[in-house]
């Protein structure tokens, strides 16, 4: 959702002389005080994204058309590279600030992913890795959100800005082809038809592509340049058809309005945090292009009145830094105030803030750069500066890395007592201080601690059904001694980390069945329609392949009073697998924080009285376990909370290893560290030798 200026965007005098229209000034300082309202108090999109691309194409095709209607030559690398003049000083500006508040403010352990935004949003990717990693863009509490979130959209246009001019010169060169060896009229070769049919087609096949990605999977879709592409494309031929558009007085009243509060609206009318970018998202873009062909009405009652404000347009001139500055101080505010979204009276701070750093940015780096003479002097001279200002972004992010794994690797190679994790909890440990040591893992590797999967997850090992997704964990080419395979959620993935060494060792066939968020039981209208059908397709692989047994999470806990309660329906998941003489095994849940206990260590310490949280904050005083024993015959029960909460607290950190990775899911070092007391429970509860 950036506002990134084009060639034909800037305010200066030569721009003004040559087709500058203000009220498109107007209309992009509307679209970012949408992004930033919507930012800051709904927490919702609001389309405004749309519009910025929509208005850049728009103002880049003006452009472009004047040269080739002039015969001036494109120059595609000076133009390049002067762009990237333009973009890169404000970008490096605010990029450094909001590194130096990461280091204040934000816990180490989010340090990693922001420096590798960093580097994607240098490098014009960033809407890819956040595509990959599967980005909830629309989530309630920005306070959890990288600051660099939001330049997903800047490097969207930064490879349109790329692709485009190809575009240009394509046309161009083929225009040039045919008129020299065909004898093709001369109302054939007009380059403004070549380049309707070039962004025509860009056009339906973006949007084609937009509508059916974003039907299937709507979070990716929505940082896909892919689906983008539609939405300058019709900024594109908007700028070509304009001159063929000349509506009435009247008319360009009624578009100017009827845009203007079809634009207005869009966030709230529509539920864009589930179907944007698809053709809904044609809403904000035809809204903003009805105001684009109202252009200046010659009525006092035109919208053009009021976008060509002269506040609004000062406003419109700073917008690129706007939206450069307010995402990063509203994350970083909240971050720091511990809040999950501002009042009313913080919501205005921030914005203030956002616009007085925007207008200072504009003022003591946009212009001095842009006006200043010796980068206009070749294209080496623009190339040095270009260089100049990555350097000057690249360097500090290279040596805060490379700081970070030199961290990492000294905690990693600490000796193994002074790590002891939940072995400290054991019996023959009681009382025994834990020596001083780095705490493992390092902040830096902490997106590392989900347990893994090993083995190969391939069609001759995991069920065909295509609601379940499944990986063979160890397999023997003998008879194995027990097959067991793994059903539930991330809170029955995290005790792979301990299952899985043991199945090795022991030479058992292990098979998990996981769906986020979906705790195996029976059906039940406490789970979603998705989750209640994984959990019957999961039990007919099951019931199919009849393993020795099937290990779950047997209890459900909470954030918040009663902390922990029965599974939903869970007896009547598991008897059908007892009745086919299948063992079941359940073991307790592990404690959920309304904190993210890595986090308030790394604030607070590790003996803050906020990072050890009381039991009966935490788990339930009688295990609901309890009143499942003697019901199902072949249900064997297991309880490892002493080994995560003692001496009637629940720790963030234990034997100097962080329990958690967040707000409810165990290490995967914490969890090695109970393998043994895991293996010796699993096997007494079973009878299993």
């Amino acid at each position: 959702m950036t506002a990134s200026p084009s060639p034909a965007a800037s305010g200066s005098a030569a721009s003004r002389k040559s087709g500058y229209r203000p009220e498109v000034q107007g209309l992009r300082a509307l679209a970012v005080l949408m992004v930033v309202t919507y930012h800051v108090w709904l927490g919702r999109v609001s389309g405004g994204v749309d519009i910025f691309l929509l208005i850049s194409a728009f103002l880049m095709t003006l452009s472009f058309a004047r040269k080739v209607e002039c015969g001036k030559p494109l120059r595609l690398v000076s133009y390049w590279l002067h762009l990237l003049k333009r973009l890169l000083p404000a970008v490096m500006v605010v990029v450094m600030g909001l590194l130096l508040g990461t280091w204040a403010v934000l816990p180490q352990s989010r340090w990693p992913d922001i420096l590798d935004q960093a580097w994607a949003s240098l490098l014009y990717r960033q809407n890819w890795l956040l595509a990959d990693t599967a980005v909830d863009y629309y989530a309630q509490d920005h306070s959890g959100a990288s600051p660099l979130q939001h330049f997903w959209s800047l490097s969207i246009q930064g490879q349109v800005f790329l692709l485009w001019p190809l575009v240009f010169a394509g046309a161009a060169v083929l225009r040039t082809a045919l008129r020299r060896w065909t004898a093709l009229d001369e109302r054939l070769l007009n380059h403004r038809l070549f380049l309707a049919l070039a962004f025509g087609a860009i056009l339906a096949a973006s949007l084609a592509y937009s509508i059916d990605e974003t039907a299937s999977n709507q979070a990716y879709a929505y940082f896909d340049t892919r689906a983008r592409l539609w939405e300058f494309a019709l900024g594109s031929l908007l700028a070509l058809a304009l001159p063929y558009l000349k509506p009435g007085k009247v008319l360009r009243v009624v578009l100017g309005w009827a845009g203007l509060a079809a634009m207005l609206s869009c966030g709230l009318l529509l539920s864009v945090d589930s179907s944007f970018p698809g053709f809904i998202a044609l809403w904000p873009t035809l809204a903003a292009a009805c105001i684009i062909v109202a252009g200046r009405s010659g009525s006092r009652f035109g919208v053009d009145r009021f976008l060509t404000w002269r506040p609004l347009v000062a406003l419109g001139d700073n917008s690129y830094a706007l939206y450069l500055w307010h995402w990063p101080l509203l994350v970083l505010t909240l971050a720091g105030l511990g809040l999950s979204k501002p009042n009313l009276w913080q919501g205005l701070a921030i914005v203030a803030a956002s616009v007085l750093l925007a207008v200072l940015t504009t003022r003591f780096v946009e212009k001095p750069l842009r006006q200043w003479h010796w980068p206009q002097r070749g294209a080496w001279h623009t190339a040095v500066v270009i260089a100049a200002c990555g350097a000057l972004l690249a360097g500090p992010v290279t040596l805060w890395q490379s700081h970070m794994v030199a961290d990492e690797a000294a905690a990693a190679s600490q000796p193994r007592e002074l790590t002891p994790g939940a072995a400290a909890l054991a019996p023959e440990n009681a009382g025994k201080p834990t020596p001083d040591a780095r705490i493992i893992p390092a902040p830096g590797a902490m997106k590392n601690e989900w347990a893994d999967i090993d083995g190969l997850c391939t069609d001759g090992n995991v069920p065909g059904n295509p609601l379940l997704a499944g990986c063979l964990q160890n397999s023997r080419p003998d008879p194995v001694a027990k097959r067991i395979v793994v059903l539930g959620d991330s809170h029955a993935q995290q005790y792979m980390a301990a299952l899985g060494p043991i199945a090795k060792s022991r030479g058992w066939e292990v098979v998990t069945l996981l769906k986020g968020n979906c705790r195996f039981g029976g059906e039940s209208g406490e789970r979603n329609a998705d989750c209640n059908a994984f959990n019957r397709a999961s039990a007919d692989y099951v019931l199919e392949h009849e393993p020795d047994a099937v290990f779950t999470v047997a209890s459900l806990t909470l954030k918040d009073a009663p902390y922990e309660t029965e599974v939903p329906q869970y007896l009547e998941g598991i008897k059908p697998f007892t009745d086919a003489g299948i063992e079941v095994v359940g073991i307790r849940d592990n404690p959920r924080f309304n904190i993210n206990m890595p986090e308030c260590v790394q604030k607070k310490g590790a003996r803050a009285a906020d990072c050890n949280v009381p039991l009966q904050e935490s788990l339930a005083e009688a295990s609901p376990l309890d009143d499942y024993r003697g019901k199902v015959p072949g249900l064997h029960l297991m309880d490892l909370s002493d080994f995560i909460c003692a001496d009637r607290n629940c720790p963030a950190v234990v034997g100097n290893v962080y329990v958690y990775k967040d707000d409810n899911h165990l290490t995967k070092t914490y969890v090695q560290s109970m393998a043994p007391m895991f293996e010796e429970r699993l096997l007494a509860a079973t009878g299993w030798k």
